[in-house]
């Protein structure tokens, strides 16, 4: 199983993470860490979740042709030298010599380090990604690519009904989630309790407006246009 995922060509992903059998009763949220003596000067820190039930895991995140995947902050990430840009790049050893890497940003499916904190293991896997505007602290985009695990890799289980898929740190970051990025939407691929397939598609870890602030984004945008004219 492991070799034939592996071995999947770009083109392949994005068709096989839109399939599904079952409807996702699935969430994004951020969650923002508290700053500490090591966090690098005005830089603020979230992780990205997929919350679901007990015994429901995550196998993919993706972005297809139909759904692409966005993560864009409202200045720029922050990348330290000695990070990467998954959890398989980030050595926690280095953490008591360079406490800074701690804070890089970075994508995984559950395991926070390259040792596979909390699960021992980090089996992470990426196709079809260009890392390279991610490296340089811009946004992280595709239409055509995916970071995954395979289903038995342990680390895609849930732990207290969560899976955490990136850690983004914001470079003058206000602490705000809803100000500090312009997009955090995913395509989520995994199973149930029952082995069953599901999808989230175009899940967003941002909150939704008041019913109130999308009116007055109408109006702003009505607005925009009459001054155009």
């Amino acid at each position: 199983m492991k070799t034939k995922l592996f071995s999947l060509s770009a083109v392949a992903v994005s068709s096989v993470f839109a399939a599904g059998t079952a409807f996702a009763d699935v969430t994004l949220s951020a969650e923002l860490l508290e700053d500490s003596a090591t966090t690098p000067a005005g830089v603020k820190t979230y992780r990205v979740y997929a919350n679901m039930a007990d015994g429901w895991r995550v196998d993919a995140v993706y972005g297809n042709s139909q759904s692409g995947m966005l993560l864009e902050s409202s200045s720029s990430f922050y990348q330290n030298a000695l990070g990467g840009n998954t959890s398989k790049d980030i050595n926690s050893a280095f953490f008591p010599l360079a406490p800074s890497v701690e804070w890089d940003s970075y994508v995984t499916i559950g395991s926070l380090y390259a040792d596979g904190t909390p699960f021992g293991v980090n089996n992470l896997s990426d196709i079809g990604i260009d890392w390279s505007g991610f490296e340089a602290g811009n946004a992280l985009s595709t239409e055509n690519g995916s970071w995954f695990v395979t289903p038995d890799d342990a680390q895609g289980g849930e732990i207290d009904g969560r899976v955490l898929l990136a850690q983004l740190s914001v470079v003058g970051g206000s602490g705000d989630l809803a100000e500090d990025f312009v997009a955090l939407t995913m395509n989520i691929q995994g199973k149930d309790a029952e082995g069953q397939t599901w999808n989230l598609i175009g899940g967003s870890a941002l909150p939704i407006p008041a019913p109130g602030a999308l009116a007055l984004l109408g109006l702003a945008g009505v607005t925009a246009r009459r001054r155009r004219k």
